[in-house]
C-alpha cells in the first residue's frame, strides 16, 4: 500500500475514533498553555495537570510569574522531571514575555522559539492550539508511529513532521497532531506492543517492522 493511500485509510479511522479532540494540558490562555506545554516535556500530561493549579494560582501571567523567584518556581513544580532547569527557563520566558512582547505570547513561532526552554515541538503545540495556526507537532510518541505505520522513514522528527504535511491536509493538522496521540496512548504504546493486534499497525505495519518489534518485545521479557 502507498504511503498517500495508508495516510487517508489512517486519517479517515482517527476521525471516526476521535471527532472530538480536547487538548490534554489544562490552561486558560497562551500564557498557561506555553507553561503547560514546557512542563510536559520528559513528564506526563496527568503530572502536569496535578502540578499546574498550584503553580497558576501564585503566578499566571508572565508579571506574576517574574515576581517570583526561581527557587520559589522550582519549589511549585518539584515534582515535574527536570524541575530546577524548568523553573529558570519558566522565569527567563516570562521576563523575556513581559520586557520584550508586553506581557503576551506572540503568535510567531520564531518568536516563541527565542524564548528559553522554548524548542520547535512547543513553539508548534502553542501556534496550533493557542492561535489555530496549522502546524503539526511532532513530539517522540508521534515520531515512533509514524514509523511504525510506513508514514515516514523515521530518521529524525524533523523528516517526521515534513513527511506528515505532505501527506495529511493543512487544514487538518491541528487535530489530526492530538488524534494520533490518544491512539498511541489507547491503543499504540511503547514498550511491549503486539503490532499484529494493533488496529492500525495490523494492517500499515510491514512484516519487518512486526517481526523487528516482536524480537525485541521477546529480548526484553528475557532479561527481566
Amino acid at each position: 500500500m502507498k504511503r498517500q493511500d495508508k495516510a487517508d485509510r489512517i486519517g479517515a479511522m482517527l476521525e471516526e475514533l476521535y471527532p472530538e479532540t480536547p487538548i490534554p494540558l489544562d490552561h486558560t490562555d497562551p500564557y498557561t498553555l506555553l507553561i503547560a506545554v514546557l512542563l510536559s516535556a520528559q513528564s506526563t500530561d496527568k503530572k502536569v495537570n496535578e502540578i499546574t493549579p498550584g503553580l497558576f494560582a501564585r503566578a499566571d501571567t508572565p508579571q506574576a510569574m517574574m515576581r517570583l523567584s526561581v527557587d520559589e518556581i522550582a519549589r511549585l513544580i518539584r515534582q515535574i522531571g527536570l524541575a530546577p532547569t524548568k523553573a529558570k527557563n519558566i522565569y527567563k520566558l516570562s521576563t523575556d514575555l513581559v520586557e520584550r512582547h508586553g506581557g503576551l505570547v506572540p503568535a510567531d513561532i520564531e518568536a516563541l522559539e527565542a524564548l528559553a526552554g522554548v524548542g520547535h515541538k512547543t513553539a508548534s503545540v502553542v501556534m496550533a492550539q493557542a492561535f489555530g495556526v496549522p502546524a503539526f507537532p511532532v513530539d517522540t510518541h508521534i515520531h515512533r508511529l509514524a514509523a511504525r505505520w510506513g508514514l515516514s522513514s523515521g530518521r529524525n522528527v524533523e523528516t517526521t513532521e515534513r513527511d506528515l504535511k505532505g501527506l495529511f491536509p493543512k487544514e487538518g493538522w491541528n487535530r489530526l497532531h492530538l488524534q494520533i496521540i490518544y491512539f498511541g496512548r489507547e491503543h499504540c504504546p511503547a514498550r511491549h506492543h503486539d503490532l499484529s493486534t494493533c488496529p492500525i499497525c495490523s494492517w500499515a505495519a510491514t512484516k519487518k517492522r512486526m517481526a523487528e518489534e516482536a524480537k525485541n518485545n521477546k529480548s526484553k521479557r528475557a532479561r527481566r
